[in-house]
């Protein structure tokens, strides 16, 4: 799907009824900051992905530019003070994440999110893969977002909503630990509760459980959640709000109980994680329809230090979490999308 000619935008913490009210919307919904959408007056859609276009090249940092919001020692000393959480009950898991950045000087609207996407569609297909490049419109902010995500944050047709929630990781080759398995029950039974705001009473149901995909690289394991909207919610005004402040940010990238998580996210994590494990998508009101990822394997580009071109990894954190682990899964999720955004490409 492509749009384009955005015509306005809106701060959907203060309009979100807008989005059930008609057009067709991109959104894009910063984990700590602003939630941002954008009406489009022109939209394609296609069954087949966009013809790669052989003339475009993408030319990013080089591989030795990239730094980290955490060093290897903070990072597991977040995990160890996490895990200290839970054991005093405080909660029971929390993904924590660290930022990577290089700089990537550009004039005009940022980098060449084209070449970016298809260098990433070419070496990482997503299903949830999406290019969103807005400028700012009147004074508001713009945005710069190329992501490759895999998974579904929210998916609503008709009456009907779906979430995929993604916890649970292993290199190609290893299985599963238990550790994998319990924090997905954890985030899976999340979920179930925070669709139940909007959902018609006894719909929310779990078709998939616990199932293993594959993906370049690595394994996830993902549970989905289905349920049917409540006649209220049924694309009405009251949609949009209600379903985001009871959703938002996307469980598996922040913990259970989610208030707690977000507590301790705050105080361990050493940068603002952006759209990264935000919400990254479309909105279709006038077909009621909607698709939304989890902003996971996504870079973003900031105007900010000249140019600066960032990209987020993180971990769920449980009882079982071991500090070494958790720091190498994050270089496992980083490690590939990393080296296909490098101009010079590291070894795999």
């Amino acid at each position: 799907m492509r749009a384009s000619h955005p015509v306005e935008r809106i701060d959907v913490a203060t309009h979100g009824s807008r989005l059930a009210e008609g057009g067709f919307w991109v959104l894009v919904a910063e984990f700590d900051g602003a939630m941002s959408a954008w009406r489009f007056a022109n939209v394609e859609r296609s069954e087949n992905p966009p013809a790669h276009d052989s003339t475009r090249h993408w030319d990013g940092p080089a591989a030795e530019a990239w730094g980290t919001s955490m060093s290897r020692a903070a990072y597991v000393q977040g995990v160890r003070n996490i895990r200290h959480a839970i054991s005093e009950g405080d909660v029971y898991q929390v993904n924590l994440c660290r930022v990577m950045s290089a700089p990537l000087p550009s004039e005009g609207p940022g980098p060449d999110a084209v070449a970016l996407s298809q260098t990433l569609t070419s070496g990482n297909p997503a299903r949830f893969a999406s290019r969103i490049v807005v400028p700012s419109i009147d004074g508001s902010p713009g945005v710069w977002v190329v992501s490759a995500s895999p998974e579904l944050y929210l998916g609503i047709n008709g009456d009907s909503i779906t979430s995929s929630p993604i916890k649970g990781t292993a290199a190609p080759g290893e299985s599963m630990l238990p550790k994998d398995e319990a924090e997905n029950v954890m985030i899976t039974d999340l979920i179930r509760n925070d669709l139940s705001h909007v959902a018609l009473p006894g719909s929310v149901r779990v078709p998939e459980f616990l199932a293993e995909h594959e993906h370049p690289g690595l394994s996830h394991l993902q549970s989905t959640v289905k349920a049917t909207l409540a006649p209220e919610f049924d694309w009405t005004p009251e949609l949009w709000p209600t379903l985001l402040d009871g959703t938002f940010p996307p469980g598996s990238v922040s913990g259970a109980p989610k208030s707690s998580a977000l507590e301790i996210i705050g105080r361990e994590e050493q940068a603002e994680r952006g759209p990264y494990c935000g919400g990254i998508g479309w909105i279709d009101a006038d077909a009621q329809c909607a698709e939304l990822a989890v902003g996971i394997r996504t870079f973003w580009w900031t105007p900010a230090h000249g140019g600066t071109l960032h990209f987020g990894t993180g971990a769920g954190i449980t009882w079982g979490s071991d500090p070494d682990g958790e720091w190498r899964e994050t270089e496992l999720k980083a490690r590939r999308l990393i080296a296909l955004a490098s101009s010079e490409r590291m070894t795999e």
